[in-house]
């Protein structure tokens, strides 16, 4: 065998020889590490002297899949490889080079492995790719900013990675792993092939348990690839429903990445379908990509549930006052018009202060998330609801006849003196009556306090701390 000991004792770096045996066909002991340099050394073993040589990989790491797949290239190609990605068992950026070594063992193919770590991504190493595969994802995310519609970029994106990929299919999918929730947010694939149907038609409550297995496929690496049977049968171990459902559909190759931001994964992206000679090309393309998209995504979650926050009252759920004041600017203004016939409900709560006074806050918090629960189970697919002040909601109800307008009224005098729930007084206007909105809104104020009037001349237990002077 080769004496390699000269090779790594002239790298300041980490630095191994690696053996890809030709005499075992899968498993662990076709990777060999046969030897390292002190310096590889102290980050597998604690004492040097610990350190064995030519023994299986998984002696010192853990199983990975993109690990063997690269031994793998550099071993069939004779060509190096240089990756830089994300790995999430280290929490870090991992810089690795795989140079093919001579050998006179024609059973064994020689690789000089190397890698750096850094905490945060370098920009500049992560541009170090092939010129078409950087043109290629460059002019790809710059679609992101084609249209301020976010999911409308997306799917124009994805529509180009497939293409680049070469592959059936090309998918997105949003993952919150904290809610045990996910959601597809776009995909691509070829119309003509009669086993590419679209994802939703598998996107059921229990597919939620498939996606729980990715984790493990790709166990902290930075994505999880299959290229052939092998590849097939090792991921039937660990997610075989999964599997079996990708054979059932024609899927023969795979690449998945995670999209992960503040050591999160927020979803994955994978292209499935392709020629196994573009492997490298399609996990360069990945890579890259996934790394952009994860911070596209990421930022616009934020922006999301930022808007949510702003426009929402956090007790209750319905919207604030903040968004009733934009709703009917917009509506003015005539950038979103409240579509008519429509009619409006203001909904007082009675009882409110002296429950505060009496009860404490918290019971008076309960009442007023009783009363927006009310409203919430409301019939009506255009019904928007509002709290626009401490005991105050209104509801606008877009597109909504008269006799629906009756209906709704009557739903809610139904359901405003409840035993054992919260009360509250409903006033209300019609479009018919009124249609513009603000002055539909007086009436059914107007009309609201007519109502509670009476229901405190009734329940004189009762303050009211808001009567109109």
């Amino acid at each position: 065998m080769v004496d390699f000991k000269n090779i790594l004792e002239s790298f300041a770096g980490v630095a191994a020889v690696l053996a890809v045996d030709l005499t075992v066909e899968h498993g662990d002991d076709r990777y060999r590490v046969i030897d390292g340099n002190d310096a590889y050394k102290r980050t597998v073993v604690q004492s040097l002297d610990e350190f064995e040589k030519d023994v299986p990989y998984t002696r010192y790491i853990q199983k990975a899949a993109n690990f063997e797949d690269l031994c793998e290239s550099v071993a069939n190609t004779g060509k190096p490889v240089h990756s830089y990605f994300d790995i999430e068992l280290y929490n870090c950026w991992m810089e690795v080079f795989y140079l093919p070594l001579a050998s006179d063992d024609p059973n064994r193919k020689y690789i000089l492995f190397s890698y750096e770590m850094n905490p945060k991504a370098d920009i500049d190493k992560l541009a170090d790719i092939s010129t078409e595969t950087a043109t290629n994802v460059l002019k790809t995310c710059l679609k992101l900013r084609e249209t301020v519609d976010f999911r409308e970029s997306m799917q124009s994106v994805i529509k180009d990675i497939r293409r680049q990929c070469g592959s059936e299919r090309c998918s997105v999918l949003l993952t919150d792993y904290e809610n045990r929730e996910y959601s597809l947010l776009c995909e691509d694939y070829n119309p003509d092939d009669p086993n590419q149907r679209p994802l939703d038609s598998f996107l059921t409550e229990e597919f939620y348990a498939v996606i729980e297995t990715w984790p493990r496929l790709i166990n902290k690496s930075n994505c999880f690839t299959i290229i052939n049977s092998k590849d097939m049968e090792e991921a039937h171990k660990i997610a075989p429903e999964w599997i079996d459902s990708l054979k059932y559909v024609g899927v023969k190759t795979l690449v998945i990445y995670p999209l992960r931001s503040d050591n999160k994964t927020i979803g994955y992206i994978w292209a499935g379908n392709f020629p196994v000679e573009k492997t490298l090309m399609i996990k360069e393309t990945l890579g890259l990509t996934s790394f952009i998209l994860s911070a596209e995504i990421a930022n616009e979650q934020n922006v999301r549930k930022m808007k949510i926050m702003s426009s929402t009252d956090l007790l209750t759920g319905v919207y604030n006052r903040n968004a009733m004041n934009n709703r009917i600017s917009e509506d003015v203004n005539g950038t979103r018009l409240i579509k008519k016939p429509f009619g409006v409900f203001f909904i007082d709560v009675n009882g409110l202060k002296t429950i505060n006074d009496t009860q404490g806050h918290l019971a008076g918090d309960n009442l007023l998330k009783d009363v927006a629960l009310t409203l919430k189970e409301l019939e009506g697919d255009n019904i928007e609801i509002y709290r626009v002040g401490g005991d105050e909601f209104l509801i606008i109800a877009p597109k909504t006849s008269p006799a629906e307008f009756l209906k709704l009224e009557e739903e809610l005098k139904s359901k405003c003196e409840l035993p054992n729930r919260a009360h509250f007084a409903v006033g209300s206007c019609h479009s018919d009556e009124n249609d513009d909105v603000r002055k539909a809104m007086q009436k059914a104020d107007a009309r609201m306090y007519e109502v509670k009037e009476e229901y405190y001349s009734r329940h004189p237990e009762y303050e009211w701390h808001s009567k109109p002077v």
